[in-house]
């Protein structure tokens, strides 16, 4: 039973099913690798959980908390870059774990993976609805407010949750409707379309940090680092600490990246490249914009779904700039929800792949090569809770289902060159000591940090996923049960 639980996959059998046909090539360049790395990275993140974090827990120390949660991305990029140049198939952190850890520890990244997407789509879905919500009313036009904001909320309800009076995030709900029908068309015009929103995006923000650095108020900054409260989290150290796992959602980009590792036109080479480049675009961006904002505007005043329209807003001598900043913030965050359900769409297709899940999620279109089934199921997911719930907890959830994931893979990484010594790793982590075991630990403190009702959720997610897999993917798995020879096959590159 042990050795089954904790069976791995051929690294030959990966590297093989990366290039099916001999013929094969690539869609995507590194430009495009990156874009996408930037497009999956600058949106929520940036836009709307820097206000929750900044005003709950860091205050203007946000700037250090954006500067730990980087650290900890950087030296998980580099464990997820020796992974992806070397095995690079779909199914990121989760193909990784099968090959290194077992056939259990890949099930539960796995899972976790899927709550880390398909509630980041949500998230970001909600942080795009409060945008929309603030440009409309710049113009005189007011929706209704319970047909915008989420119906649920922490509480203490049953299972954490009150009511709030809203019926459903409608706006939430219409926009993955459009980027799933997006993604359903095929990854090269997807790829295109986030190529273009993701150069708006960029001048977006940088004309934010330009202009929003003249209105600067020093005294916004005072005290930098808010005394801690009595909680933990709240403030002070812990506070900063708190942030950083709440504000690392911001930074999944680069896991994107690896899903699409099949899709690389060289990816030895270029997935390092593109993993590491969108990293560092994005960490620098994403310090500056967290320095203006909360110059801006006192920190306490953030709690809202739109905090730099906010910042925009307390300014009339900035008005000018606030309706072209929203409309790009609203492009920047549809290029991210784009980007994601074109990952979470091809984990289902690995894990279905291998057996973990039925076989529905495996379908391909035949012109477009896109995973239909599973593109329709993540845009379903999507639907449902953006429209219930709020963006602070989907927020919370996604940041620790990432760091599990980022946990696994700088493990793995050593893991593997213990194992298997003899593979070639046209990228090697640096220092893997150090590297893997302080990505692992940043990583695994910044979850230790986050809210106590955020692990049990994780908990009973978890142990829904234990449940599935023992009824189900157990028996299935294709370390145990063949595929059938007369199956029909279509050739794909994902």
């Amino acid at each position: 039973m042990y050795q089954k639980l904790f069976a791995t996959q051929s690294i030959a059998d990966l590297q093989k099913r990366a290039r099916p046909e001999a013929t094969s090539r690539g869609s995507l360049s590194i430009l495009s690798l990156t874009a996408l790395g930037v497009g999956a990275t600058i949106g929520t993140g940036i836009f709307v959980l820097t206000g929750t974090a900044a005003a709950h827990h860091a205050g203007p120390a946000l700037v250090i908390s954006f500067v730990i949660a980087g650290i900890g991305c950087a030296l998980a990029a580099l464990c997820y870059a020796e992974f992806a140049a070397m095995i690079p198939v779909s199914g990121s952190a989760y193909s990784y774990a099968y090959a290194t850890l077992g056939e259990l520890v890949a099930w539960f990244i796995g899972w976790n993976l899927v709550l880390e997407y398909l509630f980041a789509v949500s998230t970001v879905s909600v942080g795009w609805s409060g945008y929309v919500v603030s440009l409309l009313a710049q113009y005189g036009v007011n929706l209704p407010h319970t047909l915008v904001g989420a119906p649920l909320e922490r509480g203490s309800g049953p299972l954490g949750f009150v009511r709030t009076g809203d019926y459903i995030n409608l706006p939430a709900i219409i926009i993955v409707l459009v980027i799933g029908g997006i993604c359903y068309g095929g990854i090269r015009q997807s790829s295109l379309i986030n190529s273009i929103i993701v150069a708006i995006k960029v001048t977006v923000v940088a004309v934010f940090i330009l202009f929003g650095a003249c209105y600067f108020v020093p005294a916004n900054w005072h005290p930098f680092l808010p005394p801690n409260n009595g909680s933990f989290g709240e403030y002070g150290y812990s506070g900063v600490l708190a942030a950083s796992g709440i504000i690392f959602f911001a930074y999944i980009g680069f896991d994107a990246v690896s899903t699409c590792a099949q899709e690389a036109r060289r990816p030895q080479r270029d997935m390092p490249l593109a993993i590491l480049s969108s990293l560092g675009i994005c960490t620098a961006l994403y310090i500056a914009t967290a320095a203006v904002l909360t110059g801006m505007v006192n920190y306490r005043k953030l709690d809202v779904a739109a905090p730099v329209a906010l910042a925009l807003d307390t300014y009339p001598q900035l008005s000018w700039f606030a309706g072209p900043l929203k409309i790009g913030i609203l492009a920047g965050m549809s290029s991210v929800m784009l980007v994601l359900t074109l990952a979470q769409s091809r984990i289902f297709l690995a894990m279905a792949r291998d057996g973990l899940l039925p076989q529905w999620f495996a379908r391909v279109h035949p012109r477009s090569n896109t995973p239909t089934a599973a593109t329709v199921t993540t845009v379903v997911g999507a639907v449902i809770v953006g429209g219930l719930f709020p963006i602070r907890l989907l927020g919370e959830v996604v940041s620790i289902g990432t760091l599990t994931a980022f946990v696994s893979v700088c493990l793995g990484v050593l893991v593997l060159r213990k194992t298997k010594p003899e593979l070639a790793r046209p990228f090697r982590t640096p220092l893997p000591w150090f590297t893997c075991l302080g990505g692992a630990l940043v990583c695994g403190g910044m979850m230790l940090a986050l809210p106590r009702d955020t692990w049990l959720r994780l908990g009973v997610w978890t142990a829904i996923g234990l449940l599935v897999y023992g009824f189900y993917g157990y028996r299935r798995s294709r370390l145990r049960v063949p595929v059938v020879a007369s199956a029909p096959r279509v050739a794909v590159r994902l």
